[in-house]
């Protein structure tokens, strides 16, 4: 089913159709880049449609927290319908853009009830980005990124899961593996988890369990660059790296990471050596891949793409030959700028800025030149580092400054007051106030890959049987066999355990599945019986 965007009505002033008479303004993502254009819009004679794969407004910097229980999802996520609810010239559309046509100037978006096309006068594109998993997407199934409300739900699944499987194992090896969490990349995502990770087991969690020492776990950092925090400057990435290792996390750089399966990380370290950290809790927080809508534009605009899938844009963040197109944010490729939410905002702002120029027949501004603001990641409790111009700080101040700054770009204040009370729970206390997991957190992303890929090869099948035998059904035909396989009959991987592109499940889905219920394998079956240990 393809439908238009809605017309313009009484009750929604702000509908937008080909026939309304003022600018048309789509902004493609919800993200940073395009929630400050669309707000920089709001008296703008413009009428505005943001259409986006999600219903929320994800401040990313804080996605960590979620993970590791410090904070709910709808802190750092709120409803971006909410969000604009004031903003009478402002529609949302739910629906993942697929397609741009720059000569028909329409978007085309997929949602549950089949594709939207809509059309633009001015197009905003910040679609953002994914996490980059450098040519091995295999890796994806085994560790999980940092990207999205679903990305951080699942990891509290599997890192509070974890400690609660180890509870149960006899075997100490076994244990030891499940004991151990491996972060991947020691940017500000990776040194922020890692921290995080090692708080839980030495302070959280260390008097809850009755068979095991939660301070005995091990939180091992790893990344193939020769530094941590290596944007902030030797000074501050010597100081993160003390802190990290005072605190219990294992930092080891200059290894690259070869291998991910089920039960443990393949690495080569910088003199070829080959080993491998038996773990069962993988974080991938390394490298970002553009949307793949740049592609599409650089395509269709003979344009190009860097290596992370930016597009090259020119100063006044136009698509090259296209001055209806600004693309701003992790979309963005110009001078070298790096991929932080401050790019994206000021971005945002001021493509909205050179739209109203144009309105009023106004000169455009001066090309784009940003500002950088400063760089800051917390470590630990009360620790922190910040590079702000000349000035460089680490421990309590520079986590004061974090905390001042990350509330103040939190959205509305309701957010900010319970941020703030649940930071207090954490950091003052011992507490985490958002432990609560689900079997559905840790299975769905795996079993929901594993139905999409049973549903395309479906449809292939049903393709080429009509192709070979028009009056055959499918239920005769190829697409009988075609089922999902059960789990126990998929493989683990190929030869080695580093290669899994065959499959779309895995043991994890069984392993992690085990500690919220029966094994997923066995749902009709009785489930074998295991003596509960003695405490």
């Amino acid at each position: 089913m393809t439908v238009e965007s809605p017309a313009p009505s009484p009750a929604t002033p702000s509908s937008v159709a080909r026939g309304s008479s003022r600018h048309r303004v789509v902004v493609i993502g919800s993200g940073f880049g395009g929630l400050w254009a669309t707000e920089a819009l709001a008296k703008a004679p413009v009428d505005i449609v943001m259409v986006s794969g999600t219903s929320h407004h994800l401040f990313q910097p804080l996605l960590y927290q979620v993970a590791t229980g410090v904070l709910s999802e709808g802190e750092v996520a709120p409803a971006t319908r909410e969000v604009l609810k004031k903003q009478r010239n402002a529609t949302v559309l739910l629906g993942r853009v697929t397609e741009i046509d720059i000569a028909a100037k329409t978007i085309t978006s997929l949602s549950p009830l089949g594709t939207t096309v809509t059309p633009y006068d001015t197009l905003i594109v910040a679609a953002g980005a994914g996490q980059s998993y450098f040519g091995n997407d295999q890796f994806s199934e085994f560790a999980p990124g940092m990207k999205s409300i679903d990305d951080a739900l699942e990891l509290r699944g599997r890192i509070f899961g974890c400690f609660e499987l180890a509870e149960l194992c006899e075997d100490p090896q076994e244990r030891d593996e499940w004991l151990t969490f491996v972060v991947v990349g020691a940017g500000p995502t990776g040194v922020e988890m890692a921290g995080q990770i090692s708080e839980l087991a030495h302070r959280t969690l260390r008097r809850d369990f009755r068979r095991i020492d939660t301070t005995k776990a091990k939180v091992i950092l790893l990344d193939a660059a020769p530094a941590v925090l290596g944007a902030f400057g030797d000074k501050l990435s010597t100081t993160a790296r003390q802190q990290l290792e005072k605190i219990g996390v294992d930092v080891e750089l200059n290894a690259k990471v070869v291998g991910v399966d089920n039960t443990g990380v393949d690495i080569v370290d910088a003199d070829g050596n080959e080993r491998r950290i038996p773990c069962r809790c993988k974080v991938w927080a390394a490298g970002v891949s553009a949307s793949p809508l740049g592609k599409q534009l650089a395509d269709q605009s003979g344009g190009q793409v860097d290596r992370a899938g930016r597009v090259q844009v020119n100063e006044d963040l136009t698509l090259p030959g296209h001055p209806e197109i600004f693309v701003v944010g992790d979309m963005m490729a110009l001078n070298n700028l790096p991929g932080v939410a401050q790019v994206a905002m000021q971005g945002g702002k001021y493509a909205a800025g050179q739209i109203v120029r144009r309105l009023r027949g106004e000169p455009p501004a001066p090309p784009f030149k940003y500002f950088d603001k400063g760089s800051m990641a917390t470590i630990s409790r009360f620790h922190a580092v910040a590079s702000v111009g000349r000035i460089r700080m680490a421990g309590f101040f520079a986590w004061l400054m974090w905390l001042g700054v990350h509330v103040m770009y939190l959205v509305g204040f309701k957010n900010r007051f319970t941020t703030m009370l649940h930071w207090a729970v954490s950091f003052i206390f011992r507490g985490r106030s958002q432990r609560t997991t689900t079997r559905q957190q840790i299975v769905a992303r795996t079993l929901m890959a594993r139905l999409s890929a049973a549903e395309e090869a479906l449809k292939e099948a049903e393709q080429k049987s009509e192709a070979i035998e028009p009056s055959a059904t499918v239920a005769s035909g190829a697409g009988a066999d075609l089922r999902p396989e059960p789990l126990e009959g998929r493989s683990s991987g190929s030869a080695g355990g580093n290669s899994h592109a065959d499959t779309t499940g895995s043991d994890s889905v069984d392993e992690l599945g085990a500690a919220y219920g029966d094994n997923i394998d066995q749902a009709d079956d009785a489930a074998p019986l295991k003596q509960a240990p003695e405490s």
